[in-house]
């Protein structure tokens, strides 16, 4: 077995592309419109999806809005330096919504950012756990 993708629901397809392309890095990996179901899928991610896991971003073209609910947590992405990784995403119109530090209780240093639909991004710098 492996782990392929995880689908996010977004609003507007275009904005989240560039948030996940322009600030966090990622490249856009293939995107096909669905006319008769009147939505689009686009994949993002660090690498070839053979090799890693995704991101599928889904855009229901007649839906402007989601609840996200308090089920889903967050998706985590491996960085050398939270500090910095923070510092990028703010000069780039980012939102960070908890500055990298040590998490509570213990010694990873971890950082929080949010896309344009909400959903919550940590940061875990390598090595500090």
């Amino acid at each position: 077995m492996q782990f392929l993708h995880t689908m996010l629901r977004v609003t507007d397809l275009e904005r989240s592309l560039a948030f996940y392309q322009d600030v966090l890095g990622m490249r856009l990996l293939r995107r096909q419109d669905y006319p008769e179901g009147r939505f689009t899928l686009a994949f993002v991610g660090y690498g070839a999806e053979s090799d890693h896991t995704v991101l599928e971003l889904t855009h229901n073209w007649d839906t402007d809005s989601y609840e996200l609910g308090s089920a889903f947590g967050h998706i985590a992405i491996g960085v050398e330096d939270a500090y910095l990784a923070c510092d990028a995403v703010r000069a780039k119109g980012g939102k960070v919504v908890r500055e990298a530090g040590p998490m509570k209780h213990g010694t990873t240093v971890i950082a929080f950012v949010e896309d344009p639909d909400g959903y919550k991004i940590e940061f875990i710098q390598k090595g500090s756990h």
